[in-house]
């Protein structure tokens, strides 16, 4: 595989200037990370200013730093490319990285199930061609131009996830992205606080169809109530090809049936009238619908449906969206499923389906426990309380929560399904770690700011004590 980039390359695209020629073989802006041979970009942040890890760049080999006049680009240590700011020569670089590339590049956005589905079109597309995916959740202003930077010229397939809190900021990305797909995962009451409603949202996410390249497509769910208006937006984007996935008849990409196994689920469905069959190592209706809609994407940009659906089969929710992990408990075993990267509405209901649909072991419960759903604004208190509906749907046991707006939730639920409630997930923690017993099926979830992951570890480190 060839060079990342070279320093003229670098120069040409940025308009800056280098005082060594280098040639780069990745790209960085964590020296923690870096890799010998990286061009490590120094961004300024709110809080850290890269340009204090210059030193430690160099330090960890890397081919050259990308500084900002006013930093100190001076280093008799390796190259430094001066450009005018750190954050738009990253943009720039991204652009010339898509300028110069032939891959067929998807972009993915959504209420819920960005990462899940990037990650499932990352496996998919990679049993057809060399495939470049966004790093994690790296879908904000210097995530989407950092992973499209960093994409191989080589590359057959490019997924990029991209990520809003506020109107406009997917335009700016998808401008830069301009994908061949653009996919829609939902549209659902996040981020309400910056939005005031639902329709806001759903024209928020499409803008994501303004980027898209002449002849290429738009993807949405057919199952949602936004569906009208984001076809409508995709219309006014002047996208010919707007195709739709769900459990509707008349889905391009069409669910028929979910199948639960011990070792996931068996999905049949029909991808523009192609009968496939996939399996998932995990469980949830959202996961099917994540899947369909990635093979969906396929079909559009290669239409090998089938080797795309037989690589899903080593699919497995990740860590903080739905891993599940047994671990030893007492006399016994607990399961326990981590979703405590981000909620909202759809997703905490998603999740509580999912967990409805794990069997406890021998005198085992199912138990929610349930911190805040953050950013939801006026409509924060009856979103949390209308929870309740959801826990009595999928019979939960019992439910353990924390956070003043799950507060409502507590308050909204029946006596007989109070588990304990405390503070913040600090202080429920060990309350948790005091009711459990063996055979419990444990789903931990809030939003990433309510620190969920506290409980998760209190409850890994208990059983490993256990288990000593």
């Amino acid at each position: 595989m060839s060079a990342l980039w070279s320093s003229a390359e670098i120069e040409a695209a940025t308009l800056g200037h280098t005082s060594a020629p280098f040639s780069a073989t990745g790209i960085s802006i964590d020296t923690r990370t870096l890799q010998p041979g990286d061009l490590f970009v120094a961004l300024q942040g709110d809080s850290r200013d890269g340009h204090v890890f210059v030193p430690a760049a160099f330090a960890a080999q890397a081919a050259a730093v990308m500084v900002s006049s006013i930093g100190d680009s001076a280093n008799d240590n390796g190259a430094a490319l001066v450009v005018a700011n750190t954050l738009r020569g990253l943009e720039d670089l991204a652009r010339a990285s898509r300028a110069r590339s032939h891959a067929k590049i998807l972009a993915v956005t959504g209420s819920a199930g960005k990462t899940t589905t990037k990650e499932m079109l990352r496996l998919a597309c990679g049993a057809l061609g060399l495939t470049h995916a966004s790093t994690a959740s790296y879908n904000n202003h210097w995530g989407v131009p950092f992973s499209l930077a960093a994409m191989p010229r080589e590359t057959e397939y490019g997924v990029f996830e991209i990520g809003m809190n506020h109107p406009g900021e997917i335009r700016a990305l998808v401008s830069i992205v301009k994908p061949d797909v653009a996919v829609i995962t939902t549209v659902a009451a996040a981020h309400l606080e910056f939005f005031g409603s639902c329709e806001a949202i759903a024209d928020a996410k499409s803008e994501i169809f303004e980027g898209v390249v002449p002849g290429g497509a738009a993807i949405i769910p057919a199952d949602n109530p936004y569906t009208g208006r984001l076809r409508a937006r995709a219309r006014q984007a002047n996208l010919g090809n707007v195709l739709l996935f769900g459990t509707g008849t008349g889905a391009d990409g069409r669910i028929c049936s979910i199948d639960d196994t011990p070792e996931g689920m068996r999905v049949e469905a029909v991808i523009l009238g192609r009968d496939v069959h996939l399996r998932l190592r995990a469980h949830g209706a959202h996961l099917a619908s994540n899947a369909v809609a990635a093979l969906l994407t396929v079909a559009v940009v290669n239409g090998d449906v089938l080797n795309a659906a037989a690589a899903l089969s080593d699919f497995d929710s990740l860590k903080g969206r739905g891993a599940r992990t047994t671990l030893p408990f007492g006399a016994g075993t607990i399961d326990v499923i981590d979703e405590g990267y981000n909620a909202n509405p759809a997703s905490m209901s998603a999740a509580l389906d999912v967990l409805s649909r794990v069997k406890p072991g021998d005198g085992g419960r199912r138990i929610a426990v349930l911190g805040d759903m953050l950013e939801l604004g006026a409509q924060a208190p009856q979103l949390h309380a209308g929870l309740a509906r959801d826990i009595e749907t999928a019979q939960i046991d019992l439910v353990c929560a924390c956070g003043p707006q799950m507060r409502n939730l507590w308050d909204a639920l029946p006596v007989y399904r109070r588990g304990v409630f405390a503070a913040d997930s600090g202080a429920l923690a060990p309350e948790v770690i005091g009711i459990l017993r063996a055979g419990d099926v444990v789903l931990v979830k809030g939003s990433f700011g309510s620190r969920m992951e506290r409980v998760i570890e209190a409850i890994r480190t208990r059983a490993a004590e256990g288990a000593a």
